[in-house]
């Protein structure tokens, strides 16, 4: 099918950052490629932009070819950040954000797609602003700006800021910008050729139950959870956690043993743990910060809990993701 140009073509640039994640890249910009061959014109174009005009690899190993942001203007209708987990890897900061600041100057809609919502925030561009991010990069943004509060959705449209939490929910985001542009049969048709045929609402949640992730239907035991959850800084004792939950510390202590066949303060300790190893992974906290920032009080009882758990130093993942790498570090 010939596609012919159109003088209201929607220019979407994607700002690619080392690492970026393919699979949402991809479910950003099939779509608009999908709505230019049922369309049978030029509908969007679509641009791949990166610091310097270099290309760019995936978190596959595919590297993508790109123009320089720099050379990116209002000819642009939106442009998306697309950035992987690895803060290492987000090069030139200074340079980064001010071509950003500029882009919004110039009346473009600016998007962020998996952490990218990270690189907006850090150009402040997120303040007052409703947003997402992928969920396994919030607790990291939050700590680095705790002003800024995500919302875990799968995508959130606020005026000229468009943020998605990655994956494959960039089918949903598209499917309601060309519903918005297009309406929504069209919208129906795109969505149909790519076997999406079911189509969640924006406020979806990103991940699975907690349910599903430890595996229980107790309904009280799920509360528990989802209170240890949200309660990893400041952890409630035995007694505070039993007495939110209306019950005796014996009952507690019974329905942990036998749903999940470990104690209640082993399964507290796992939960700070993982998000302890995250912060360290993927933020420049030091090591002290995140101990603290998990509940822990001091440095030493973290760093002896954290090898007793994983079988090795928190120090030794840092030495992969050392501290200062990125241009976000404090």
């Amino acid at each position: 099918m010939t596609i012919e140009l159109d003088r209201q073509t929607q220019r979407f640039g994607f700002l690619l950052l080392p690492n970026f994640a393919l699979m949402s890249y991809a479910s950003a910009t099939e779509p608009l490629r999908a709505a230019n061959l049922l369309g049978g014109r030029s509908l969007y174009a679509i641009g791949q932009l990166s610091q310097g005009g270099r290309p760019v690899r995936s978190s596959g190993g595919i590297d993508i070819t790109c123009d320089d942001l720099s050379s990116a203007g209002s000819e642009f209708h939106t442009v998306f950040v697309c950035a992987g987990g690895d803060p290492g890897n987000w090069v030139e900061a200074d340079r980064l954000f001010s071509a950003l600041r500029r882009l919004s100057r110039l009346g473009v809609r600016l998007g962020a797609i998996s952490s990218g919502a990270y690189v907006l925030a850090a150009a402040g561009l997120l303040d007052n602003r409703d947003f997402t991010i992928h969920w396994e990069h919030a607790p990291v943004l939050r700590e680095a700006y705790p002003n800024l509060t995500p919302r875990q959705a799968r995508y959130v449209i606020d005026g000229d800021r468009i943020t998605c939490g990655g994956g494959v929910a960039p089918l949903d985001m598209m499917h309601a910008l060309i519903a918005e542009r297009m309406g929504a049969h069209f919208a129906r048709r795109v969505s149909d050729w790519y076997l999406h045929t079911v189509i969640a609402d924006p406020s979806d949640p990103q991940r699975g139950s907690a349910a599903e992730r430890f595996g229980t239907h107790n309904p009280i035991l799920l509360a528990a959870l989802e209170k240890m959850e949200a309660t990893i800084e400041n952890p409630l004792d035995r007694g505070a956690m039993a007495h939110f939950l209306s019950i005796s510390s014996r009952h507690l202590d019974r329905l942990f043993t036998q749903h999940l066949n470990a104690g209640f303060l082993q399964t507290y300790r796992r939960i700070r743990l993982d998000h302890a190893r995250r912060l360290i992974e993927q933020s420049p906290l030091a090591i002290a910060e995140i101990a603290f920032a998990t509940g822990f009080s001091s440095t030493g009882h973290f760093s002896q809990a954290f090898k007793a758990h994983y079988g090795r130093a928190p120090s030794s993942l840092r030495s992969i993701h050392p501290k200062g790498a990125g241009p976000f570090a404090r």
